[in-house]
């Protein structure tokens, strides 16, 4: 025969804190982490494109000229009369700075911190002897005095050929022979000792006629090479070669002959 026995359980009182709560308290934590975290970055980009703007409007803005307050009750009356504009400055034309004349070498001591440069060709008809200031108008120099009307004598140096240059003339320089044999003086020695020969004497005859150079080209006995060139130093003057119908500077061989009697 059974018996019905009552065994009385004892249930536990739900707890305040399990799983339910902790869920609550994770979603709670994260919506406020997260508004947080979008609140801070809202933040940190408007003060980035404020900044940004301050420092566009601080480049663009144009710097003012501070402002002076003056007060207008203590100003001297005005007058009527107008004041004259100053007059236009004068440009006086001083000419090229460099200065015209013939370069000559000097030594470095003697050259000067102001020495001007000699002007070029294009320049030098219209530079003066010492120089401008270098106010180049396109006239002459102002120091330059144009009241000055003598007359500048050019001087043309005519080149001097060497004894053997080929020179092609119309007419070659001439000598009278007969009077070359009068102005002879046979050499004393050369007479005793009855040396005979000839001597040819390369002359350069100026445009002039004078006798420029000479010297003993060729010679048959040295005797009487100085009786030679003696001759032609006191020939007096030649006759000149020509070329395209002008006298000339040209070199000729005079051939002089020693004989005994």
């Amino acid at each position: 025969m059974s018996e019905n026995v009552n065994i009385a359980v004892i249930v536990p009182e739900p707890s305040g804190y399990g799983a339910a709560e902790l869920k609550e308290f994770i979603r709670r934590y994260t919506i406020r982490g997260f508004l947080i975290t979008v609140g801070l970055t809202l933040l940190f980009l408007l003060l980035y494109f404020g900044i940004q703007k301050a420092q566009e409007s601080a480049k663009a803005a144009p710097k003012l000229a501070p402002i002076v307050k003056i007060s207008i009750t203590d100003l001297p009356p005005q007058s009527d009369a107008e004041v004259a504009p100053p007059p236009p400055q004068q440009i006086i034309n001083t000419g090229p700075a460099a200065r015209a004349g013939t370069p000559v070498p000097v030594p470095d001591a003697q050259i000067t911190a102001d020495m001007k440069d000699f002007a070029t060709i294009d320049v030098m008809s219209r530079a003066s002897s010492v120089g401008g200031d270098g106010v180049d108008l396109g006239g002459f120099s102002a120091n330059i005095d144009l009241s000055d009307k003598r007359e500048v004598k050019i001087e043309k140096k005519e080149e001097e050929p060497a004894p053997d240059e080929f020179i092609a003339v119309e007419k070659e320089p001439g000598v009278d022979l007969a009077k070359l044999q009068k102005s002879i003086v046979y050499p004393d020695l050369a007479r005793r000792a009855g040396v005979e020969g000839r001597v040819v004497v390369r002359v350069l005859v100026g445009p002039d006629g004078k006798a420029r150079k000479y010297f003993v080209e060729s010679s048959d006995h040295e005797l009487l090479n100085q009786a030679a060139l003696d001759a032609i130093k006191n020939y007096g003057l030649f006759t000149p070669a020509i070329q395209n119908g002008q006298a000339i500077m040209c070199w000729v061989s005079i051939p002089i002959t020693f004989r005994l009697r």
